[in-house]
């Protein structure tokens, strides 16, 4: 087992949660401290507050890893005699960095919002509002026929050749390839200064972009040759779409009360406000995590007869009101479901990578309402 750095623990996190997939003028990333030291302790946490940050010292955490961003509006100042600043300089008193992974993380598939999906029961989930469609690219790798069922298998396990519900697609040719190994040369195959000619197989797949990187190596590294030859061509089909909120259906329709006393007891909340005639039926569901009071009209198109979101403002709800939408408000707080979510993801990840990581879920209560 290995201690890795809080580089190694971030660059494998955002291979789930990549910084790209966030709105623009989102504050993510590491925003307190360092990662250029081991990493023991991870504390997952909804909010960092200066309790939160206490319960870190005293559960010796080395790295925060947090949905809201603590920094989120430019500082003016630090005072560490007042509440703010004080959490701050625990931090770096008790030399604990803090990472943000905000809107990646509602964004990113089996992320937050998907996890609300998924607590709501809802099924044939789609994206509710896209926001980044994934650039493909195209791979031509040529391999002796010999080894062309490993370079495939290669490539494939490494996220290459997905369409759809089906993996490891390629298209493979057969032709003849020549080459002369020249002075300094180790050939696999072969003899310096001598033409050589071999049965090759061109092998063609689509690879995500975000995954060129590793499906290249992968290939590489199952490839015999000394001097692979490979091309990597743009595509303009479409990838993977990736965006804000989800909608699905319900298993079966209820009233818009009972689906209210859904959303209680499934995202567990004391009470919800509810926006809509409580007799009516309600079955397609869409849900966005946090405040998503500008994308009512989305939901609307998208064809939903309810949406939960939360921090609903008066003036939203009329407009709902007047589109016939149905809202339930279950409160920003709902989005603690991310704690016990990347926490399964990392050990999962850490288990893979064989990294020696303790990950402990902050038990601290951060809703900032108390219902009477």
């Amino acid at each position: 087992m290995k201690t890795p750095n809080g580089y190694e623990v971030i660059q494998l996190f955002e291979q789930f949660a990549p910084k790209h997939l966030a709105m623009e003028d989102d504050k993510i990333g590491l925003q307190i401290g360092t990662l250029n030291k081991p990493i023991r302790r991870i504390m997952i946490t909804l909010d960092v507050l200066e309790h939160v940050v206490d319960e870190a010292i005293e559960q010796n955490i080395d790295l925060i890893i947090a949905h809201h961003p603590p920094i989120f509006r430019p500082l003016k100042h630090i005072v560490t005699d007042q509440p703010y600043g004080r959490m701050i300089e625990k931090c770096i008193k008790h030399d604990i960095a803090i990472y943000a992974a905000h809107t990646n993380l509602d964004i990113a598939k089996g992320g937050v919002n998907d996890w609300l999906a998924e607590a709501l029961q809802l099924q044939n989930v789609d994206v509710l509002v896209p926001t980044y469609e994934e650039p493909l690219k195209k791979l031509v790798v040529y391999v002796p026929r010999t080894h062309a069922d490993a370079v495939r298998k290669a490539i494939g396990d490494a996220g290459a050749g997905h369409i759809g519900n089906y993996s490891h697609c390629t298209f493979n040719s057969e032709g003849i390839g020549t080459f002369r190994p020249e002075e300094g040369a180790n050939p696999f195959i072969g003899q310096q200064g001598t033409l050589e000619t071999v049965e090759e197989v061109r092998v063609e797949t689509i690879v995500p972009t975000r995954l060129q990187r590793k499906v290249v190596q992968a290939m590489l590294q199952a490839h015999p040759y000394e001097e692979v030859a490979y091309d990597i061509y743009p595509l303009e089909n479409k990838g993977e779409t990736y965006g804000l909120g989800r909608i699905g259906t319900l298993s079966e329709e209820m009233t818009l009360q009972q689906f209210a006393e859904h959303v209680k007891q499934a995202l567990r909340v004391p009470a919800v406000r509810v926006v809509g005639e409580l007799t009516s039926r309600v079955r397609k569901v869409a849900v966005i995590g946090g405040d998503g009071n500008k994308y009512i009209h989305q939901a609307k198109m998208r064809g939903a007869d309810v949406y939960v979101t939360g921090d609903l403002y008066y003036h939203v709800a009329h407009d709902a009101l007047m589109l016939g939408l149905n809202v339930v408000d279950p409160g920003h707080h709902v989005e603690k479901v991310m704690k016990e979510g990347v926490a399964n993801v990392l050990r999962t990840m850490f288990v893979q990578q064989k990294f020696d990581v303790d990950i402990y879920v902050s038990q601290a209560h951060t809703e900032p309402f108390t219902f009477i």
